[in-house]
This record gives C-alpha cells, sequence and structure tokens, in this order.
C-alpha cells in the first residue's frame, strides 16, 4: 500500500460521480463536507425503508468513526432541509467506505495498489468491460491491472484509463484487511498527536 499526504487528497476530485438527484444532492452536500474536513465517496438513493439518502464519506487522513457519521448527520441534515431536493419522505444514512470500499479517487488507486479490485467500464478495454485483478502500478491517465482469471489469449495485465471506469472497488481479503486496520490505527494515532499539539500549543497562549 502506497502513501499519499492529507493535503494531497483534501481537495482531490472525483472520478466517478452521480447523475440526476444523487448529483444534485452531491452538489449541495460536498462544500459542507469539506468545510468539516471530510470528502464524499459517493450519494446514493435507494428504496430501503420506503426511501433512504445513503452518504458515503471519509476524513481527508481516510478515517471515519460513528461519532463522525452522527457530526456529518447533524451538519447536511439542515442544508438538505432548506434545499429540499427530495420531494418525500426519507431517511438519513451516513456511513463510511468500509474496508471494500468503492474506489473513486486517483489517490484510492495509490493507496491501495497491490490490493484485489473489480471494477466496469464505460467502454470497452481490451474487449471488455469488466475486469477483477490486483493493482500493479499507477500513473496520472490509469492504472495497470494484473487479472486474477485471465481468459485464453488475453494478457495477464490491462492498462485501465481512469476516464473509463463508471464504477470500481476493492475486494475484501485477508491482506486488504490487515492492512486497511493498520492504516486506520496509523491515522487516528497521528490525528490525536495533532490534537495534543494543537492543546499544549493553546495552552501557551
Amino acid at each position: 500500500m502506497s502513501e499519499q499526504t492529507t493535503a494531497e487528497t483534501a481537495n482531490e476530485p472525483r472520478l466517478v460521480t452521480e447523475t440526476g438527484l444523487d448529483r444534485r444532492i452531491a452538489d449541495i452536500i460536498e462544500p459542507v463536507l469539506v468545510q468539516m474536513g471530510f470528502r464524499l465517496v459517493r450519494v446514493r438513493m435507494s428504496g430501503q425503508n420506503g426511501l433512504t439518502l445513503q452518504i458515503m464519506t471519509e476524513r481527508n487522513d481516510g478515517t471515519m468513526t460513528v461519532e463522525d457519521c452522527e457530526e456529518v448527520s447533524k451538519a447536511v441534515s439542515p442544508v438538505l432541509d432548506v434545499e429540499d431536493p427530495i420531494d418525500k419522505a426519507y431517511h438519513l444514512e451516513v456511513s463510511s467506505p468500509g474496508i471494500d470500499r468503492p474506489m473513486v479517487r486517483k489517490s484510492d488507486f495509490v493507496r491501495w495498489q497491490g490490493h484485489l479490485m473489480k471494477c466496469e467500464t464505460s467502454i470497452m478495454v481490451d474487449g471488455r468491460k469488466r475486469f477483477r485483478g490486483k493493482i500493479v502500478s499507477v500513473d496520472e491517465e490509469g492504472f495497470r491491472l494484473e487479472r486474477d482469471q485471465p481468459a485464453y489469449g488475453e494478457e495477464a495485465v490491462v492498462a485501465i484509463p481512469f476516464s473509463a471506469i463508471s464504477e470500481a472497488r476493492l475486494i475484501l481479503t485477508d491482506d486488504l484487511i490487515r492492512d486497511a486496520l493498520a492504516a486506520d490505527k496509523k491515522a487516528k494515532a497521528a490525528r490525536a498527536a495533532n490534537e495534543n499539539f494543537e492543546d499544549e500549543d493553546s495552552d501557551i497562549e
């Protein structure tokens, strides 16, 4: 897994974005999230429990706690009430991306290089639109995927441009769980250390 700084990824645009009502909601809430130090991962309306608005988000360092979800929910609810993009009663559900997360930014591919993922493309790439395999390298234009089960005659490694991605997510493995938990622990420790440092500064003042 490769490391990137929070500063590098804080204002990074998403490769995969919503359409229709989901896009309108994303446009409404994203500025609120950014101001709070969070990044939007995905917005999705579903028929679950009547009608549910699912907002998937995370801190710029990749962490997300239950308290963070509550904080985001309290912040976006009044904004959605004012803008009123949904003309029916709905449930608001704020969550973290999870370990087998959607991949929506270039930094996601860099961060989880070496891990298994699956993706769909909007155009044919090397004769197909669905892929599954390990991320072996990433550059500005796209990434290279080592297929876990290449068909007869297919190259083992395929280059997929970011511009072609319609959906992508990590595949849950023991290695991914280990690395994700380690990264989460490291990020939370760094944040706690930074908060302690800021508290000491305020005491001095």
